[in-house]
């Protein structure tokens, strides 16, 4: 039998598992941010992201690495593909992740609108194992907007994520503010929320720091950090994403 201790760390740790199943989805994250943008890759270009990222919660960390594929297939049209492996705490461990396919259309344009925003619906296969990722398919819709002025911008959004196993199903949102600080460097501030599941997933708020860096005009350092603000322990103490990003 397990004592009142041991039934406390496995409630945390069964509440990281979930939590992570929809955090390690970088689904609805614009590198670095959580938040997504509404601006396809270029027409006939790509960008490629070689990426880890995590979340520490009491019942330990998990996350995921690997590589994020963005295609420019026609004007405003976006294809890509992200084929992860994630990694957890309970058991510890790493297998294949929630291989995503996502397409982001740009329907309305800031010159005409005053605002860019784009429809860009994921599709998350069922991970390898609850270690790696959450082990039933779903789909994620969400609308993305933006506002560029001067150096500065600001963009954000949300949807709702729609499971086959519907008590994980749930919505989130966020928004970035962001920077040209210097001529290679933007740097940003972002506020994410995910709502509850009916699984027993708590809320979770965080705000965070980002920065994208350009080495050369093909590659590009990209760093960010948060923290929960809202059931920490239990959801976030602090998550991180980092890449090397290859445009061309």
């Amino acid at each position: 039998m397990f004592g009142p201790a041991a039934l406390k760390s496995i409630g945390y740790a069964a509440a990281v598992v979930a939590v992570l199943a929809g955090l390690m989805q970088p689904a609805w994250a614009g590198p670095p941010y959580v938040s997504d943008d509404p601006e396809p890759t270029d027409y006939r270009h790509f960008e490629i992201y070689a990426f880890t990222s995590g979340t520490q919660t009491l019942g330990g960390t998990a996350g995921q690495t690997g590589i994020d594929f963005n295609y420019g297939a026609a004007p405003d049209l976006q294809l890509t593909a992200v084929l992860p492996a994630g990694f957890g705490p309970t058991p510890p461990g790493i297998g294949l992740g929630n291989i995503q396919l996502a397409a982001k259309y740009r329907f309305l344009h800031q010159d005409g609108f005053g605002l860019d925003v784009s429809f860009f619906p994921r599709l998350f296969l069922p991970a390898g194992s609850s270690v790696s990722g959450d082990t039933n398919a779903s789909i994620l819709l969400p609308l993305w907007l933006q506002k560029d002025w001067g150096k500065w911008s600001v963009f954000g959004g949300g949807g709702c994520v729609i499971s086959a196993d519907s008590t994980e199903d749930h919505c989130l949102a966020g928004g970035a503010l962001t920077r040209q600080a210097l001529d290679k460097l933007q740097l940003g501030l972002e506020v994410s929320y995910q709502s509850a599941q009916a699984n027993g997933v708590l809320p979770t708020t965080a705000v965070g720091l980002g920065a994208h860096y350009d080495i050369t005009d093909n590659h590009h350092l990209l760093a960010y950090a948060n923290r929960g603000i809202q059931n920490p322990n239990e959801t976030n103490q602090y998550s991180w994403y980092a890449a090397l990003l290859f445009t061309f």
